[in-house]
């Protein structure tokens, strides 16, 4: 089968050429905006960056219960730490302490632990959860503003609970 534009060998050398200009600027627009969003815009993003070597001046810590269907969570240990890096949300323990630290005072967020956690907040009825700050529920939801010492209880309702099992009844 002859493809359009093909037939002729003047044609399909322009073709051909007309293609490869358009996949070189292709990939040159997505390399370029790799590295623009990369290096330029998140550069000052705490939540994209290591702190490891750099001059801590603004650090909280607070804690968390995290209850799914009413089952507590266990909150693991060394969030936020691999090997060659350490986030700027990070948990040392496995007791519900969580640390946040930056170069300059940030608005950290509840809910950007459970981000660097992993958690998947889309299987979760966002109508029926709540996050308690100190006892109170936020009305910001997962974007409670994490303040030194505080308190968060996150009651998480996951979307198939009450949703009929199919499973046979264990015997």
């Amino acid at each position: 089968m002859i493809w359009p534009g093909t037939g002729d060998p003047v044609k399909r050398k322009q073709t051909i050429r007309y293609l490869a200009l358009t996949a070189a600027i292709g990939i040159g627009v997505a390399l370029t905006n790799t590295f623009i969003v990369q290096k330029i815009v998140k550069a000052d993003d705490p939540l994209y960056q290591c702190i490891n070597g750099l001059e801590i001046k603004y650090q909280v810590a607070v804690t968390l219960d995290m209850y799914i269907d009413g089952v507590k969570q266990k909150i693991p240990a060394d969030v936020g730490i691999t090997k060659n890096c350490q986030r700027s949300i990070y948990t040392l323990s496995d007791d519900g302490v969580i640390h946040a630290a930056w170069t300059k005072p940030y608005s950290f967020q509840i809910g950007q632990f459970m981000w660097i956690e992993g958690f998947d907040i889309r299987n979760m009825n966002e109508a029926k959860s709540k996050i308690y700050v100190n006892g109170v529920e936020s009305p910001d939801y997962i974007h409670a503003p994490m303040v030194d010492g505080a308190h968060y209880r996150a009651d998480f309702v996951s979307n198939n609970q009450g949703a009929p099992s199919f499973t046979p009844p264990k015997q």
